[in-house]
């Protein structure tokens, strides 16, 4: 399989049947989901299933943190251009599907903040690993758009309706100890071990029975899919909302460092 298309998304092997795929750079700043990292990590995901060399895919960020959020350039962009708007609302339902439907074993890694199009596949992931000091945010009401991407199809089956809500709706960070506690995660430890730690699971992973693996995983992934009309109606809610009046004080305020100060909602709302 030939990963040299990809720019933003670093691949390699680390040894037989085990790829690597690292969002942005070492010792850098944290991973922003820019217009081609955001379709970069929706394809991804196609080439993996078919690469007869992965069984297992490790997905870590470099330097500070897992991921940020979305590039609030874009984000801006989505709010005036339909045709961005449409675009990216297909990669996010592709993001997660491609994910949930990749027949190879896939294995996160978050340390310090995890947002945005990153976090989808954080959680996601057949394991999730978290490091203590790991930040987990689900930031789309602070943003002024619904839950969508993968909030409302994986994170009530994996923590609960009500820790579900709550977090969503608040946008209140989770530490990855809290994220353990709550079943929102597989694992957690120290920063210094996430990688090894990482790499251990996956070669358990790499060296178990193929055929066996995949169809347990293809199964208990009927939960996520049974949630698709949960999920296809949250991201639909999602993009609507960029066409509305509360993005726009969301990414203003993000911008200014302030608390956003939202219009209230219609009457008939």
């Amino acid at each position: 399989m030939d990963y040299s298309t990809y720019r933003d998304l670093k691949i390699r092997r680390l040894e037989p049947g085990i790829l690597e795929i690292v969002m942005g750079e070492e010792g850098g700043k944290l991973s922003t989901a820019t217009a081609r990292l955001h379709a970069e990590l929706a394809r991804i995901w196609l080439d993996v299933d078919r690469d007869p060399d992965t069984r297992v895919a490790i997905l870590r960020g470099a330097g500070k943190g897992f991921s940020a959020g979305g590039d609030l350039a874009m984000v801006e962009q989505i709010t005036t251009d339909f045709a961005a708007r449409a675009r990216v609302w297909r990669e996010a339902r592709d993001l997660v599907y491609n994910v949930i439907n990749c027949s190879k074993m896939v294995v996160s890694a978050m340390h310090g903040p995890a947002v945005g199009a990153g976090l989808v596949v954080g959680l996601l992931a057949d394991v999730s690993i978290a490091a203590k000091n790991a930040r987990i945010i689900d930031g789309h009401t602070r943003l002024g758009v619904a839950a969508g991407d993968h909030a409302a199809i994986v994170w009530p089956l994996l923590c609960g309706m009500a820790k579900a809500k709550y977090y969503l709706l608040t946008c209140e960070q989770i530490s990855g100890e809290e994220a353990e506690r709550i079943g929102l995660v597989s694992l957690c430890c120290d920063e210094a071990e996430l990688q090894a730690k990482a790499l251990e699971v996956a070669r358990k992973l790499a060296a178990g029975a193929q055929t066996a693996l995949r169809w347990t995983k293809y199964s208990l992934n009927n939960w996520l899919r049974l949630a698709g009309p949960s999920f296809d109606a949250s991201l639909a809610l999602e993009f609507l909302g960029f066409s509305g009046p509360e993005v726009k004080e969301g990414i203003a305020s993000h911008r200014e460092k302030r608390k956003p100060s939202f219009p209230p909602a219609p009457e008939d709302f």
